[in-house]
């Protein structure tokens, strides 16, 4: 996808208003200029921002509900901003980006501020591990870590309608596979609109095996 190509598609698919151009561009200009001081995406990717980026986090808006009048939306490892903050950028949702290292987290404040998103998308600048446990609706993360490892650590703060918006890569189907041992989900892998090689994990989790397996013994017994 070229950044033409990725521009056509925001303007095809989710209908982004004048402002909102205005702010996602603002954001642009503002990670450009970051990223000369500190390496916040692949240098090699930042002449194709919109589609590497960009497009890359608002494709995830396809699979959720439009019709929700609100979306609680917790991202995990959110980096320079993605997918977390292109979704508030495009929505109306209340987001927590769970970002752990100092720079970042200083970064993603000040792109906040600069966005005026400050009553709606908050940084949690703790690891994953140290969070606060409260139940979202949505869990997304980008390179955040392996399947199972990312269950463990965010499963607590899912419920069985959760929804989990999880670009993988050309790895998709390979960790899902890995997960299946040890979690039970209902998940499909859906391609990305960036690259048709890459998948999106798109589903819900119901829980580990073990945890379900004693649950029902629990309940023989009884």
């Amino acid at each position: 996808m070229t950044e033409i190509e990725a521009v056509d598609w925001l303007k095809a698919h989710l209908h982004v208003s004048r402002e909102t151009w205005d702010a996602l561009e603002s954001f642009v200009v503002f990670l450009k200029r970051e990223a000369e001081s500190q390496n916040l995406i692949s240098a090699s990717t930042l002449d194709h921002i919109w589609a590497r980026h960009i497009v890359d986090s608002a494709q995830l808006l396809l699979f959720t509900d439009a019709s929700a009048p609100q979306i609680n939306w917790l991202d995990l490892g959110s980096g320079a901003g993605f997918p977390g903050l292109v979704i508030a950028l495009l929505t109306d949702y209340q987001v927590t980006l769970v970002e752990s290292r100092a720079r970042r987290i200083e970064y993603l404040q000040r792109a906040i501020e600069m966005l005026d998103m400050t009553h709606r998308v908050r940084v949690a600048g703790v690891p994953l591990e140290r969070l606060e446990t409260t139940q979202y609706g949505v869990i997304s993360a980008r390179a955040f870590a392996p399947l199972p490892k990312l269950f463990d650590l965010a499963a607590r703060f899912a419920t069985n309608n959760t929804l989990w918006l999880l670009p993988k890569g050309r790895n998709a189907k390979a960790e899902w596979q890995s997960a299946q041992p040890q979690w039970d989900g209902n998940f499909r892998i859906m391609n990305s609109v960036t690259d048709q090689e890459a998948g999106i994990l798109v589903g819900t989790l119901s829980g580990k095996h073990k945890a379900r397996a004693i649950f029902v013994t629990q309940g023989q017994e009884e």
